[in-house]
């Protein structure tokens, strides 16, 4: 999200409720549109297939396929990512701008290559008895999420929130129209509309990228060379996806928390709706990361470095040093304030919701236990971003690998004890990687004045 912080200044401008009351909508609606647009998708189309895709386990079959698809993708992508912006923001800033279309189409062809053969050989392999047709989907699906990814960081550092936030609104309302439309071919259809309408999202997207930057060369693969993409960043990616959605996939994987689906795609019944729906609870929280991080903490972040590049005084490069540290100080207790009060709110209203919506009391423990979890989250996150300015790539490995790790053996845990347990592996895994993440933020910021000039002493 480099750069959103100049939008978010043009609204806090104003100094009034109103400024700020838009400056943090603006924020959550631009952090989280996204993925509530996929929730919403999903179910939408889901609950517009009803009565027509029958069984009603071939609109399961859907929801669970592109589920899968969507988490392959991203932890597939995940490093991709983080690695190609790195070595975007590099070239623009050595004023190699004509480089970046030639490396960014090499990316996408690598990419469609890897998650295409992946892709070709699970249908292949995995999936015998279903369709040619859902095979030939799946597999042209896998690449087309991975691309979109990218091309959506990728936009993202060209500072094209609003034109992400329309394609993905207007690229997903094409999916749940196409899937409408054609959900008279079953499974299929279904898959064919929702792939579809990504796939148009995708060219709008490459559309506005090569608006940007047209390609005057080749495509090459410079940014594949030995050195050219920072590994560490490569694995951070590919772990905290992984990371996330371990949990998922143990309970998608073990047999008495889950059941087949369609060929060796597992779903849990128990486990898989509140865990979705949680993530909607986050949206606040997302709005107060954005805000404090992107505006106040890279304000601080620009004063202290430009002094220690111009040789400022060393009273002021101390009080940019404190003020940066101040400012992630307030922005985690605002997290914290904001996610406490919606958490609170939901407690108190989860159950004529639920009701409301038709989803039975039994969920309830799980949606608040998973909601707290995505709280956590949110707070990772903004431990995450603290340790990407700061270039400690090393520490973003390990948290991410600590993530990884605890969250498989809590989730396994919590199988283990019951029902009444479910839920809990997540959140203490996000609890403990966050506590450490904390932890390592302080160890920083009290040796980054003596690291920071060795560095420029070396």
């Amino acid at each position: 999200m480099a750069g959103i912080g100049f939008e978010l200044r043009k609204l806090l401008r104003s100094q009034s409720y109103l400024g700020l009351l838009r400056a943090y909508s603006y924020a959550s609606i631009i952090s989280s549109g996204p993925w509530v647009f996929s929730i919403l998708g999903l179910i939408v189309t889901g609950l517009l297939s009803l009565g027509v895709v029958l069984p009603n386990d071939r609109i399961i079959q859907f929801q669970v396929t592109v589920t899968y698809l969507i988490m392959s993708s991203l932890v597939l992508s995940g490093g991709l990512q983080l690695g190609f912006t790195r070595w975007v923001a590099d070239a623009l800033y050595a004023k190699r701008r004509d480089e970046v279309a030639p490396a960014f189409l090499g990316v996408l062809l690598i990419s469609t290559a890897v998650a295409g053969t992946l892709g070709w050989m699970a249908a292949l392999f995995l999936f015998p008895r279903e369709s040619n047709l859902y095979r030939v989907l799946l597999a042209g699906g896998l690449p087309l999420l991975c691309d979109i990814w990218i091309v959506t960081v990728f936009l993202s550092g060209l500072k094209q929130y609003r034109a992400i936030l329309a394609l993905y609104a207007g690229g997903y309302g094409l999916s749940v129209l196409q899937s409408y439309l054609l959900r008279g071919w079953g499974l299929e259809g279904l898959l064919a509309g929702f792939l579809g309408g990504q796939f148009l999202m995708w060219t709008a997207m490459m559309w506005l990228v090569l608006r940007n930057f047209p390609p005057t060369r080749p495509i090459t693969l410079d940014c594949f060379k030995r050195g050219a993409m920072f590994p560490s960043l490569l694995a951070g990616g590919t772990l905290y996806n992984l990371g996330v959605w371990a949990d998922k996939l143990v309970f998608w994987y073990t047999p008495q928390t889950s059941n087949v689906v369609i060929g060796p795609l597992r779903a849990s019944t128990i486990y898989d709706l509140p865990v979705f729906l949680a993530y909607l609870c986050v949206i606040p929280g997302m709005g107060v990361f954005l805000v404090k991080f992107e505006t106040d903490f890279v304000e601080w972040y620009d004063k202290f470095y430009t002094a220690v590049r111009a040789g400022g005084a060393l009273q002021d490069i101390v009080r940019f040093h404190d003020r940066m540290q101040d400012t992630v100080r307030e922005g985690i207790y605002q997290i914290i304030k904001v996610q406490a009060i919606t958490l609170l709110a939901l407690y108190t209203f989860v159950g004529p919701l639920f009701h409301a919506i038709g989803i039975s009391d039994l969920y309830i423990p799980l949606f608040l236990v998973q909601a707290v979890a995505a709280s956590f989250q949110v707070l990772l996150l903004a431990v995450l971003n603290v340790f990407f300015y700061l270039d400690r790539r090393r520490e973003v490995v390990f948290i991410t690998a600590l993530l990884t790790v605890l969250n498989l053996v809590f989730s396994r845990v919590s199988i283990t004890l019951g029902a009444e347990w479910f839920g809990y592996g997540f959140a203490v895994a996000l609890l403990i990687t966050l506590i450490t993440g904390l932890m390592l933020v302080q160890r920083l910021f009290r040796r980054l004045e003596y690291q920071t000039f060795m560095l420029q002493g070396s």
